[in-house]
């Protein structure tokens, strides 16, 4: 079972987890619904497309745009649709 731990909690379990450029990308429905925050973050991936963010808020503290997932990606990054990633600080193992 691979675990994402952020600030003493744990986010997202799953052992369904595809790896790309050495992130490990949970299946959305994996992820605690309670701690995710919606963000206005957007960045551009050449081959993946375009990621959305959010951010993560566990015991009165925010991580700003600690998650990120491929709403649409591109035909050559199929396998991370309906995933998501982590950074920032939160731990995975």
């Amino acid at each position: 079972m691979t675990t994402a731990t952020w600030n003493g909690t744990v986010i997202a379990e799953s052992d369904d987890i595809v790896t790309v450029e050495g992130n490990a990308y949970f299946p959305r429905a994996s992820v605690r619904e309670d701690v995710l925050r919606p963000s206005s973050k957007h960045t551009t991936c050449p081959w993946k497309g375009e990621a959305s963010y959010f951010s993560l808020e566990v015991d009165g503290q925010t991580n700003p745009d600690a998650v990120w997932y491929y709403p649409e990606p591109k035909d050559a990054a199929k396998e991370i649709t309906d995933r998501v990633a982590f950074w920032r600080g939160v731990e995975v193992r």
